[in-house]
Parts: C-alpha cells; sequence; structure tokens
C-alpha cells in the first residue's frame, strides 16, 4: 500500500441490550489488528466502531427497568467504550446512533431516498422478530428463520424501500466484484438469498417511539437497520454541512472494508448496498462476515449463559494472549472454538515458550558476551556448517517475510502467524545447534566473530519477526523493539522490512521477560473470576433485572433469547438463574435435553430424606433470583416426534413467547388455550427438536402422578410478578 493511501474500516456497531463480551470483542480486535498493519505500512487508517442503541428492544429493556431509553443506552455503550479502552484499541472515531451528528445524518438519508423516489407510504400487516428487528414472512405464530424466536404479529402503516427495483442491480455487483462479500460461503449465501427474489421494504414503525423520527412525519421513526447501517456514512460527517465533514467523508469513503459477523450478511450485502445505490453514493469495497466463536461447541452469548469477558483474560493473561489467541487458532471467516484450556496451552508453546524463549536466550546472551551491544554480523570467522545455517536463517526471514505479507493482506491470519513461528523454532533449533555458551568459552578471537555472527543472526530474526508480528502483540513488539536498542516502534518505518537492519553497535535496551509462562493453575483461576463473575451478577433482584436479548448488528447468536440481567451499568456480566434440580416444579423441556422423558417429583416426606431436604434449603436471596409471572397459553399444540412435549406460545402482556412443556401426557392443546399459567420468565433459552423454548412453565407432580399446573382461584393480571 503506497505511503498515506487512505484506508477506511468498521466494524459492525455493537446493539446495547447487553454489556460486551469475548464474541463482541472478536469483530473489533480483529479489526484492530488490521488497522494497526495498514498503518505500519504506511497507510491513512480511519478505523470506526460504536453502538446501536435504537429500536423496540431497547425501549422494552428501558422500560422494565423503569429507566428511559437514553438513561440505559448510555450505561452499556459506555461499558463497550471503556472495555475498547483497556483492551487498547485504536478506533479513530466511536459513533453512538443516539448523538445529534448520526440522527441529522439518517434524516437527511432519508429524505434523500424519498426525493430520488425510492420510498413509499403504505401499510404492512405479518410477522415481526423483535429481536433480530426483521420482518418474516409466514402466518402467525411463524418462528424467525434466523433466531428462532417466536414472532409477534404487527399491523402498522409504514414507509417503504423499493428494494424489489434492486434485484438485478445487486446480482450484476456481486457478479463484477466477486471480491465485493467474502469468504466464498457467505457470498453463496447472498446469492441464493437475492436470486429467491427481492420484496420491498418497510423502512419506519409506528408502534414504538424509541428511534429516528421520519422526517416531515413524526409519528413514524426509521427502522433500525435504515438507522444502523446509515453510521458508515454519518460518522465521517455525510449530511453535515460542515466544510471539515464534508472534507472528512470525501477523503474516507467508501469503505476499503466493512468487517462483520455472519449473521448480520443480508443486512450489510443486500440492504446496504441497495441503500447507497439508491442515494446514488459510492458502494464500499468489500464486506468480509466472519464466523462465531463457539465456548462448548455452541455459539457464545449472552442468553445461554456461556460468555466469556475479556476482562478475565486481560486480568490473567494480559491483552496480547488474547489477541494471539483468536488470531491463531481461529481460521478467520469460519467458526472457531473458544476454551481456557486451549488459551493457556496456545500461550505457553507459541509465546512463553517459543518467541518469548528466543527473545530471551538470545538477547541474555547478547548482554553476558557482547556487555550489551549487538555484535557484527560478519561470517568470516564461522565454519562452513554454521555460515551455512546462518545464510539459511536469512533466505528463510525474506521468505517468511513475504508470505507473512501476503497471507495477512488476505485475512489468513492463522496461516500468517503459522509462517512466523516456523521461523521461531528454526531460530531456536539454530541456537541449539550452534551452542553459542560453548563458542564463548574458546578464548580464539575467530570464535569471538563466530560468536558475534550467530547471535547477530538471531538478533535480526527477532527484528523481522517483531516488525511483523506488531500489529497482533502490539505491547510485547513495543517492548522487545526497545529492548533490542531499536527504540519507539511507533516512530518506526515497517513498511518495507528487510533482511540486514539491525546496525551492528546499537546497544541493548533494559531487559525483562515479556511473557512469563502460565502458572498450572491459570486456567482455574479464569474460571474462578468467571464463576465469580456470575454469581455477582445473580444477586440483583427487583428493580435492578432487566429482560435483556441478544444484539442484532453483532456477533452475538442469532439463536439467543430473552434473559433477565443485572441494571447494564453493572461492571459484572449476567448469568440466568436456574431452577434445583431437586425442584418440586415439573417444567418445560428447558434447562436439559434430558427432561424430555421425566418430570421433576417432589421428594416423600420420611425421616430418611428430611436431612436432605433440609441441607437443600436455599436463602430467600436465592429465591428472589427467580422470576415468576402470569402468562396466558394463546396457542398450544404437540410437538412432532416428541410424545411429551407441547409448544405453547404464551402472552405476557408486554411480550409473547414460545415454550416447550412436557405436559403433553397430562393436557391436551385444547385443554390449555386461555388457560392462565405461571412460568419462570429469566430462565435461559434452550432448544429442542430445532425449537426454541423461552421460558419454563410451572407444574407439580407426585412421584409416578401426572403434572399439574399452578394456577389462581382469583382474577390476576397477565404478566403480574409472584413474590
Amino acid at each position: 500500500m503506497p505511503e498515506n493511501e487512505k484506508f477506511y474500516i468498521t466494524t459492525p456497531i455493537y446493539y446495547v441490550n447487553a454489556r460486551p463480551h469475548l464474541g463482541t470483542s472478536y469483530s473489533t480486535i480483529v479489526t484492530d489488528v488490521i488497522a494497526r498493519r495498514k498503518r505500519d505500512r504506511g497507510a491513512d487508517v480511519y478505523f470506526l466502531t460504536g453502538t446501536d442503541e435504537h429500536g423496540q428492544k431497547i425501549q422494552r429493556s428501558a422500560a422494565n427497568l423503569g429507566i428511559t431509553p437514553q438513561l440505559f443506552t448510555d450505561k452499556v455503550s459506555s461499558e463497550f467504550r471503556a472495555l475498547w479502552q483497556r483492551l487498547g484499541l485504536t478506533n479513530d472515531d466511536f459513533i453512538r446512533t443516539t448523538e445529534e451528528r448520526h440522527k441529522r445524518g439518517v434524516q437527511r438519508f432519508f429524505s434523500l431516498l424519498k426525493d430520488r423516489g425510492f420510498i413509499y407510504k403504505g401499510t404492512y400487516t405479518g410477522q415481526y422478530c423483535v429481536s433480530d428487528e426483521a420482518y418474516v414472512d409466514g402466518p402467525p405464530g411463524t418462528a424467525c428463520p434466523d433466531c428462532g424466536r417466536l414472532t409477534e404479529t404487527v399491523s402498522e402503516e409504514n414507509y417503504y424501500f423499493k428494494l424489489s427495483a434492486f434485484e438485478r442491480p445487486l446480482l450484476e455487483l456481486y457478479e463484477r466484484e466477486p471480491h465485493f462479500i467474502r469468504p466464498e460461503t457467505r457470498r453463496n449465501e447472498v446469492l441464493a438469498f437475492v436470486r429467491g427474489g427481492l420484496k420491498d421494504l418497510s423502512i419506519s414503525r409506528t408502534s414504538f417511539d424509541w428511534g429516528i423520527p421520519v422526517p416531515g412525519d413524526p409519528k413514524h421513526v426509521i427502522y433500525v437497520w435504515l438507522d444502523a447501517l446509515a453510521n458508515y456514512i454519518t460518522a465521517l460527517g455525510w449530511g453535515s454541512d460542515d466544510a471539515r465533514d464534508i472534507a472528512r467523508f470525501e477523503r474516507y469513503w467508501p469503505a476499503d472494508v466493512h468487517l462483520i459477523g455472519k449473521e448480520i450478511s443480508r443486512f450489510h450485502c443486500v440492504y446496504w448496498p441497495a441503500f447507497l445505490m439508491a442515494a446514488d453514493l459510492p458502494l464500499p469495497k468489500s464486506i468480509f462476515a466472519h464466523g462465531w466463536l463457539l465456548f462448548e461447541e455452541s455459539k457464545m452469548s449472552k442468553s445461554r449463559g456461556n460468555v466469556v469477558r475479556a476482562e478475565t483474560i486481560l486480568e490473567v493473561l494480559g491483552s496480547d494472549a488474547l489477541r494471539y489467541f483468536l488470531l491463531r487458532e481461529v481460521v478467520f471467516g469460519q467458526d472457531g472454538s473458544f476454551s481456557f484450556d486451549a488459551l493457556v496451552q496456545r500461550y505457553n508453546a507459541d509465546l512463553a515458550n517459543g518467541y518469548g524463549n528466543l527473545v530471551s536466550r538470545t538477547l541474555s546472551m547478547i548482554g553476558r558476551y557482547f556487555d550489551g551491544v549487538v555484535p557484527g554480523s560478519s561470517k568470516s570467522g564461522c565454519d562452513k556448517a554454521d555460515g551455512d545455517m546462518s545464510n539459511r536463517i536469512e533466505i528463510l526471514a525474506e521468505r517468511t517475510i513475504a508470505e507473512f505479507n501476503q497471507r495477512f493482506d488476505a485475512f489468513d491470519f492463522s496461516r500468517a502467524l503459522e509462517t512466523l513461528w516456523i521461523l521461531v523454532a528454526r531460530v531456536d533449533g539454530f541456537i541449539t545447534e550452534t551452542a553459542p555458551w560453548k563458542v564463548a568459552a574458546s578464548e580464539d578471537p575467530a570464535d569471538r566473530e563466530k560468536l558475534g555472527g550467530i547471535l547477530h543472526t538471531c538478533a535480526e530474526a527477532i527484528r523481522i519477526l517483531t516488525a511483523l508480528v506488531h500489529p497482533v502483540l502490539p505491547d510485547a513488539a513495543t517492548k522487545i523493539w526497545a529492548q533490542l536498542g531499536l527504540g519507539d516502534i511507533a516512530a518506526a518505518n515497517l513498511y518495507r522490512i528487510t533482511w540486514g537492519g539491525l546496525a551492528a553497535g546499537t546497544r541493548l535496551g533494559e531487559l525483562a521477560p515479556v511473557f512469563p509462562r502460565a502458572e498450572k493453575d491459570a486456567i482455574q483461576r479464569m474460571q474462578d473470576i468467571e464463576n465469580d463473575n456470575a454469581a455477582q451478577s445473580n444477586s440483583a433482584t427487583g428493580a435492578e433485572q432487566a429482560h435483556l436479548s441478544p444484539e442484532h448488528g453483532s456477533t452475538s447468536a442469532p439463536d439467543a433469547g430473552p434473559k433477565t440481567g443485572n441494571l447494564p451499568g453493572s461492571s459484572h456480566a449476567v448469568n440466568t438463574a436456574q431452577i434445583p434440580a431437586d425442584s418440586s416444579a415439573a417444567a418445560a423441556e428447558h434447562t436439559s435435553p434430558s427432561l424430555e422423558t421425566k418430570h421433576a417429583a417432589v421428594p416423600a416426606m420420611g425421616p430418611a430424606n428430611h436431612a436432605a431436604t433440609e441441607s437443600a434449603k436455599i436463602a430467600i436471596d436465592d429465591f428472589a433470583k427467580v422470576e415468576l409471572r402470569v402468562a396466558m397459553i394463546k396457542v398450544a399444540e404437540r410437538v412432532p416426534k416428541a410424545d411429551k412435549l407441547l409448544r405453547l406460545e404464551v402472552d405476557l402482556g408486554y411480550e409473547q413467547r414460545q415454550i416447550l412443556a412436557g405436559i403433553a401426557e397430562s393436557y391436551t392443546p385444547e385443554q390449555l388455550i386461555g388457560r392462565k399459567v405461571v412460568i419462570v420468565a429469566n430462565l435461559a433459552p434452550r432448544k429442542l427438536r430445532g425449537l426454541e423454548s423461552n421460558g419454563m412453565v410451572v407444574a407439580a407432580s407426585v412421584e409416578g402422578g401426572k403434572a399439574v399446573l399452578a394456577g389462581f382461584l382469583e382474577e390476576i393480571e397477565i404478566g403480574a410478578r409472584l413474590k
């Protein structure tokens, strides 16, 4: 990339339904690595991230907390900004969709599309997924094809965007620009979607008001995805009359890369280019949709309760360890597995025992044998074997530079780092083979020159490695560069790194370990931190709890569902409370697939188990974690190939949910419709038989008997909380 050439890269903006976790950190860390790499190569980089803060989900979450949507979004957005700062991310801007600069730009964008004849007014009656903020084709009761949640039926006046007019232009774009969507699997999915036919898209809502008002028609708010996608241009100043904003937009737009999670490919690869075509604005050059982080073989997401906080890893191993693991372990574009065990193994093998050990061995010997001054590189005193080995290191280093550059620029980060660690291993082997400590024991002047050649070769290889790995390991590379006596790496010219740049006579800086080996208890320490975090989070009760559902516009799981958690300003993540296994509630098949064939029974109260019952007692604070609410069953039907399961749609007053209940042997579907029941409302969702169960119906049974639903003698309002 020529020096000072512009490079504009963006993350998705993260939906503020919950605080950030490792899954949401992944996109931003990778974007930071790319941005740093481009800066190292002389580019004028603009790196954008931010938060998406409008929509029906946010309004409902704030209402459940009894606070304003603005206060709700302020708290969660600040958590994202704080974590990005702690991770040392180098974003140039952080856009919030509640900012005036964004609101102004979105309204102008809407007006431009309308003035150009691509927006018209109509009505919409159909299904809407509140969690994904997406319209869904199908009859009432249709589950969202992306997340599996029950859709809601909406009927309202809307403004429509003529998306159907862009079916052919989009297909021509994908054909003309094969790298517009990456990787190939995502491109094929988008092609199939568009070839299936595009319908006009509703781009306003009237059933809630937490959004940007439509210009001239304030009873409408602009559809959250049109609002959110426009951040990529409003952050640059599009829609402003200020000369500086106009100049910024003209300098950096179009984006070189929109980096997103794969679940939001349709919005970015279909809707966004269609909006831009309609506005006659340049299209982004590339959209890259990466995979998910899997934890225990499931997508990492808040509602599953399987999230890992980035802060936990920072506390034990530091940010470079996390960055390296994500870039080395996960093939970019594919799903990748995360575990504390794999993280520690990779850290010790590659960083502590590999790169870190190589640096320590080499620089310590230069300090010991040459008083901390880099020796000359002459090989005249070396024997043929040592000279040949040194030449081979030089040749391998030059080949490594070329291969690393090619793979990294293709976003093949894992293989790029693999090539660097081949060089690490080879230089480490070179030290073992030449045994410089033995050479140093000789008083022969020729051996002194030979020793200098060996250590200079190793130090030069370390310089090459450090320059290349700097975007991935910025903290460690900065320290090692200074230890090499090269000063501040931020001021170095890393654009055309070649062999031979380490001058003899360079005095080393102060030496110190960079990657101390992780002790055996590192895994347990991280697990304990996560467990403590979960325990503290679950202590929230009453007004501190909020219904939070997974983010759209992020790397969060599309199949995650609503949950109850802390006030967003809390410093801890949230895990949903679970009903004890020995509860007398006969529940929905929700917490474990094994529940599909059994009910939890009330234990017989004899002397033998009285002590067990006493030991199982819980405190009132523990019971307060469980949120019991009144719901009315609106739909009940049997689940195919599951004799004991019923699929229920229940009305909580403020929302509808789908619950799978193991009560088919006790009740027919017809007996249940219109009945009020008690549900556990803050249980983490689970999928069974391909359907998501979002709650638990409370029932009682005696051993060997059928389940009996909990009910009420008096009239009780739907949605009321049981205390």
